[in-house]
Order: structure tokens, then sequence, then C-alpha cells
């Protein structure tokens, strides 16, 4: 039992990390932040990353009450979610980062704005559509109270993790190049696309019985 647990804990990781792409958006880190400090990056690190902690956080504990809201089922709610991943999926697998979190008044209203921890970094960049969806999803399917507590360390773990890619951003981008992160990309795009393809199975096979 406590190994399916594990499991569970450890796919919605790794979806979190092909959804978020923490390594595509590392560019997109150090472009807005090139003008700082050593001191002010390490600050906009950690307020994204804590940004990212409280929405998921919300997302997963408030998700099925405003499905219950909006008398929406979450089988419903698997299949739009795992299109959105889909969608995101060939965006990235195209080699686009970033364009499909976040639209063009979404970037020149970022530019003005001093916290960009929070806007654009945190949301719409990390915190997406995608990483919300699969929040509620895995939120909906694991509803016990020892499963929220696994989500929400695993949630707290993954924003660790891109605290410390963060951390290391300019020397990782350095390393790697632009054909890395392209590369690193498109397989997190085509992980993302067949998580997709699992949501929207699940969701159609429970709500049309007769097609399995």
């Amino acid at each position: 039992m406590q190994s399916f647990e594990m499991a569970i804990y450890l796919q919605f990781f790794l979806g979190l990390v092909a959804a978020v792409n923490p390594v595509g958006i590392m560019p997109v880190f150090v472009s807005l932040t090139g003008h700082m400090t050593a001191e002010e990056k390490h600050k906009t690190a950690t307020t994204a990353n804590l940004a990212v902690l409280i929405i998921l956080t919300v997302s997963l504990l408030a998700g099925q009450m405003l499905l219950d809201m909006f008398s929406i089922s979450i089988d419903s709610f698997r299949v739009a979610g795992g299109l959105l991943l889909m969608s995101i999926a060939f965006s990235m697998m195209s080699g686009k980062l970033g364009e499909d979190k976040q639209n063009k008044q979404e970037k020149s209203e970022s530019v003005s704005r001093e916290q960009i921890g929070v806007v654009p970094l945190a949301m719409p960049l990390m915190a997406g559509p995608g990483a919300i969806s699969s929040t509620i999803v895995y939120g909906a399917r694991y509803p016990s109270m020892l499963d929220t507590v696994g989500i929400m360390c695993t949630v707290a773990i993954f924003c660790v993790m891109c605290w410390l890619l963060f951390r290391c951003a300019p020397y990782i981008v350095r390393f790697l190049g632009q054909t890395g992160i392209n590369v690193i990309t498109r397989i997190m795009g085509l992980i993302l696309g067949a998580l997709g393809i699992e949501f929207i199975a699940n969701g159609l096979r429970n709500l049309f019985p007769g097609l399995a």
C-alpha cells in the first residue's frame, strides 16, 4: 500500500515537472532578472516558488469545491485538463518557451511590474493552467487526508527543486545553451502529452463505460 502511494506522488511530481518545465523557464528567469543584484535574484526566486506553493496548495484544497459549485464532474474536468495539457505539450514539442502560458498582454504588463517573482514567473509561467489542472485532478482522485498531505509535500519538494534550479540558473543556461534547453523542453512536452492522454482516457472511460 505504501509503495502504491509513493507511486502516486512520484507520478504527480513528474507530471508537475513536465507541466512547468522549470529548465525551459530558466532562460526567462535569467533575462527578467538580468538587471538585478545577486541578492535580488535570490529573493525573486524565493518569492516565485513560495507563490507557486500557495497557488497549487489552494488549488488542491479548494479545487473540488469549485467543481461542485459549477456542477462539473471530476471526469469531465479530467478530459478538459487532458486536452489542455496536450495543447501545452504540442507547443513545447515545437520548441516554444512560455508562449503557451503567457499571452502578449500579460507579457507587456509584466515588464512594468516590480514584483516579477509573482507575475509572470509564478503565475502564469510556473503555476499555469497545466499545473493547476493536474493538481486539482490528483486532489479529487485521491481525496483522503493522508493523500492530500502527501500531495502537498510533493508540491513543496517540487518548489524547493525549482528554487535550487533558479539559484543555479545562469550557470545551467550557460552550460546547456539554447539547443540543450530546447531538447529538454521537447522531451518534457512528450511526457506531458502522454500524461494528458492518460487524463483523457481515464475521464472518457468513466464518462462512457461502454467504451472500456
